[in-house]
């Protein structure tokens, strides 16, 4: 019997043969959502196939639902190898490279042997492509760039696509029993807004076994680097994954050399160097770096207060906690309401009785109902006489749940600064988010006057996801930061720190900027559903990365705190 993970290799194998081989697209797609529904599956699958139930996972038909269960039983699938036979060793990987049809790879294998990226580089080196069929000289030169492009090629992914990825690599790491421990470093680990590769460190006296494990992940292309203890391999998402395998004496330096950036790094050892330390070079040597009990081990060693993973970044942390100066950051269990949530009155996905009770779920005091206002007419804005029967929604639903509800508003910031509803409409929230969804063209100068008059305004209000940003389809919008921050200082107000992971807006070095000058913030989730709210972790990833502590964070007071702090 074949366990989820081998069987969803298989059927993303399937796809990719599919895929190469051309005809209908969505065949092939069919078969990489049904191994995606594998992978995920929480139910028992030996239940399933043997009740003959595999199609009630979602996305699985009755045709996928046989492959499976062929599979599942004997291992093998007969349209997995009708599909070797008919295409070349290496036809998926080869796919990669740009021009290079199912015929030409048929041809440079016939004529050559080629089945990998690696293998067609090397005969390109030697002048021994440009001869084969269908070939030329400049055919050749343009597959050199071809390939020197995609194994330069930095393409990035947004965090929470990559923390799910890298949830399933652990996942299936952990099933080799012979893995003692594994964990997220890098990047990902520091909370970076979007990651290139997901760094694992694993603990284990086999490395060889972990390393086996590991290439049957099923999301799995090609490996571009195998060693003993360490494998760099490209993933179907465009990720590239890096699994290190150490001893266990040597998981915890390993893990804090390969979290931490290489500057944050380097000046470690640069102190290191300076008190006559041993600390090695923990990037390349595991076995430098004296025994440690844990990461706050190492920098009490070197005299410093323990640096948290989001804040290793040599942005002054080194010398803070050097110092003694380190703040302690906000943590998710420091939030005690949910802020930021839209409703099926504007364009959120659950009304407001259900975002409550997910919220409540949470262990959440309070939750904000801030649905778009009246002129956001792309986002359903909530008119006048709506938002007068939201609040009696509101008032009725609280009635029902024990979460105290909060009624608001997500004003746009008008184009000449304005907030969008008469001032007798905005005293009667109990919170006010204003941001800006228009006219994000607009030049620094004019942008600036825009928010700095509508910060002048006198109701209270937290200016939210500050600079617009969609992260890699949308930069932030022209303004003087600076000015803008002193008069966000200079207003009371306070700064949104976005949690939707398409915007993690505000962005790190602004976050610190702005506490330097005393505002305080919300850390939200921007939620447009249920789902939404589980974005508040990211929100609470960028407040740390921006070295908030829970006093300068509004919703880590209790409901009645609060709401005397963000009251108009």
């Amino acid at each position: 019997m074949q366990d989820k993970f081998q069987i969803a290799a298989l059927l993303r194998e399937i796809g990719r043969l599919l895929a190469v081989k051309g005809g209908n697209p969505f065949k092939a797609q069919a078969y990489e959502r049904g191994a995606r529904a594998l992978e995920n599956l929480d139910d028992n699958l030996d239940a399933l196939v043997k009740g003959s139930r595999l199609t009630e996972i979602a996305g699985i038909g009755t045709a996928l639902a046989s492959i499976i269960d062929e599979i599942y039983r004997t291992g093998q699938c007969w349209m997995l190898q009708q599909l070797r036979d008919e295409l070349p060793p290496g036809a998926v990987e080869l796919s990669e490279v740009p021009g290079l049809s199912l015929k030409k790879i048929i041809a440079l294998h016939d004529a050559l042997g080629i089945e990998s990226i690696q293998d067609l580089k090397i005969a390109c080196q030697e002048g021994l492509v440009k001869n084969v069929k269908g070939f030329g000289q400049k055919s050749e030169a343009k597959l050199v760039k071809d390939i020197e492009k995609l194994e330069t090629h930095e393409e990035r992914t947004l965090l929470h696509y990559a923390m799910d990825e890298a949830e399933r690599i652990l996942q299936h790491l952990r099933a080799a029993p012979e893995l003692l421990k594994a964990d997220i470093a890098g990047s990902l680990r520091r909370r970076k807004e979007t990651v290139r590769t997901i760094r694992v460190v694993a603990a284990s006296e086999e490395p060889k076994a972990v390393l086996d494990q590991f290439l049957r992940l099923p999301t799995l292309i090609h490996t571009s680097e195998l060693g003993e203890s360490c494998c760099v391999a490209n993933l179907a998402s465009g990720l590239r994954a890096q699994l290190n395998v150490v001893p266990p004496a040597q998981y915890i330096s390993a893990l804090h050399a390969l979290t931490g950036s290489s500057k944050h790094i380097v000046k470690l050892q640069e102190l290191a160097r300076a008190k006559n330390m041993a600390f090695g070079d923990p990037l390349h040597d595991w076995r430098s770096t004296p025994r440690i009990k844990s990461e706050a081990d190492i920098y009490q060693r070197l005299g410093l207060q323990y640096i948290p993973p989001e804040m290793r970044e040599d942005q002054g942390e080194i010398e803070a906690a050097a110092a003694g100066t380190l703040p302690d950051l906000v943590m998710l269990e420091d939030i005690q309401g949910i802020t930021h949530c839209h409703t099926i009155y504007s364009d959120g996905q659950n009304n407001i009785e259900e975002m409550a009770l997910a919220a409540e779920g949470m262990g959440m005091k309070y939750v904000t109902i801030t649905d778009h206002s009246q002129s956001a007419y792309y986002a359903r804005g909530v008119a006048i006489d709506r938002v007068r029967a939201q609040w009696d929604e509101i008032a009725q639903v609280q009635e029902r749940v024990k979460i105290r509800l909060l009624r608001g508003t997500e004003s746009d910031i008008l184009e000449d600064g304005s907030l969008d509803y008469p001032d007798h409409i905005l005293e009667r929230f109990d919170i006010i988010i204003a941001s800006i969804h228009a006219r994000h063209k607009m030049d620094s100068e004019q942008m600036t006057r825009r928010l700095i008059h509508a910060l002048k305004l006198p109701f209270f209000k937290i200016w939210g996801h500050p600079l617009g940003r969609l992260l890699q389809s949308r930069p932030p919008f022209d303004c003087r930061m600076e000015e803008v921050l002193d008069a966000v200082a200079a207003s009371k107000a306070a700064i949104e720190v976005n949690g939707d992971p398409r915007r993690l807006d505000l962005e790190p070095r602004w976050i610190r900027a702005a506490r330097e000058r005393g505002v305080r913030f919300i850390i939200s989730t921007d939620a447009h559903s249920i789902r939404g709210l589980g974005s508040l972790h990211y929100g609470v990833s960028m407040a740390r990365r921006g070295w908030l502590t829970p006093n300068e964070v509004l919703n880590t007071l209790d409901p009645e705190d609060f709401m005397k702090a963000v009251h108009p």
